[in-house]
């Protein structure tokens, strides 16, 4: 069983879009996902957190049992913050919209990130 977490525009789910800069979304889409069924949709309102506080989204996602994240882009903090807490960072930074991003994903034609496509400065 995956949990995957999606940044999403209010008000998250399926239909909505994604949010660009992922520690600063309005809220997560969760999926749990059984092979390529997915079997719950639940939307996570994102917590506030100044800058540097990458890991406010980081943590939340972890106590909400989510094992992997679809992002457009991150920090090297946040991403090394994922990878402790064993959530799998996957990248896609194309698709504006949630559902073609988990369709995709589901076919196993999202990557995981790679370092050299991490974000400078303030992302996260």
């Amino acid at each position: 069983m995956i949990r995957l977490a999606i940044p999403s525009v209010h008000p998250g789910g399926l239909d909505a879009n994604r949010a660009g800069h992922f520690g600063h979304c309005d809220a997560f889409t969760i999926l749990e996902v059984d092979g390529t069924d997915i079997l719950k949709v639940e939307i996570l309102a994102n917590q506030e957190h100044s800058q540097g506080g990458c890991m406010v989204p980081v943590n939340l996602l972890r106590s909400n049992n989510v094992n992997a994240i679809i992002v457009g882009g991150i920090g090297m903090r946040p991403l090394m913050g994922f990878r402790q807490v064993g959530i799998d960072v996957y990248h896609e930074a194309t698709e504006p919209r949630i559902r073609p991003v988990v369709e995709q994903w589901l076919e196993g034609r999202v990557p995981l990130i790679s370092e050299d496509q991490v974000c400078g400065g303030a992302a996260g």
